[in-house]
């Protein structure tokens, strides 16, 4: 990242995205990320990522074990900060805006971009009060019955849990708990949702409710997932990133590596490199 300095008392606003986007203009992409390397001490975690994501639409990330498809859905909202011996290289724009620069506050970016992590992680105390949190921790006042309730209704759970909102979490089945977990992260109102493997705890039938719930809320939200299931990616995405691990010849260790990034048929249809068609079909991974 080009290092700017931090200017004292100054900070940079975060843009949202604008409804409804021009198709043909730059301002549909909700991210622009160019020459993106993610370091782990010294090891090369991934290398020379370019991609674009575009607003309102569902956008996978696939591919084997240790590619690097979590590492970089974590440079969206700076999570690899809290990693002591990370380090992000390149360029990553939100809304044009660098995420990196020193004025923007990371914080302010973990609440615009959410994200829902692979095993659900309800805190433990009431459904409303996990809805609540977001929004008291940002500091909205007064009662906050109506965000818990378009929350829950959001994700998909209001019928299922307003007769029990003082009930634990933790009594919640799993596709539950990862759909209350959807609603906590949306009650702060994002632009974006962050989706590390939501659905790799789950069973069948709460996985198909997942998926019903993105296709729901995608008018509203930009969504990236990260997902081993290519069904799954082939379901409900509208653009894919197919990434594999590579041997560095120089170090001898792996590193994640973007090989093709197109509109999901094209992936899973009629991919452009050997290695995506490879994996899609089974012959790898």
């Amino acid at each position: 990242m080009t290092e700017t300095p931090p200017r004292t008392g100054v900070s940079i606003a975060l843009p949202r995205s604008q409804d409804p986007p021009d198709a043909d203009s730059s301002a549909a992409n909700v991210f622009t990320v160019r020459d993106l390397n993610v370091y782990y001490a010294d090891l090369r975690a991934v290398s020379d990522v370019n991609l674009d994501v575009r607003q309102r639409e569902i956008t996978a990330f696939i591919g084997p074990s240790g590619c690097g498809k979590s590492t970089v859905l974590r440079c969206f909202n700076r999570m690899n900060d809290l990693i002591d011996i990370a380090r992000v290289e390149g360029s990553v724009r939100y809304h044009d805006i660098d995420l990196y620069d020193p004025r923007v506050d990371p914080v302010a970016v973990r609440r615009r971009i959410g994200m829902v992590f692979q095993k659900p992680n309800p805190f433990p105390k009431s459904i409303h009060a996990n809805v609540a949190y977001g929004p008291k921790v940002a500091g909205q006042k007064g009662n906050l019955d109506e965000v818990v309730e378009t929350s829950l209704r959001n994700a998909g759970l209001w019928d299922e849990v307003k007769d029990r909102l003082d009930d634990s979490a933790l009594g919640l089945s799993g596709g539950q708990q990862q759909r209350l977990c959807i609603a906590r992260a949306i009650a702060v109102n994002p632009d974006v949702l962050l989706m590390d493997e939501p659905c790799s705890a789950l069973d069948p039938i709460a996985t198909g409710r997942i998926e019903e719930l993105m296709k729901e809320i995608q008018s509203d939200y930009t969504i990236i997932i990260v997902t081993h299931n290519m069904q799954q990616a082939a379901r409900v995405s509208d653009r894919t990133a197919f990434f594999t691990a590579e041997l560095d010849e120089d170090t001898g260790q792996r590193r994640g590596k973007l090989v093709e990034f197109d509109d999901t048929g094209a992936i899973f249809s009629n991919p452009s490199d050997e290695r995506t068609e490879a994996y899609v079909t089974g012959r790898f991974g």
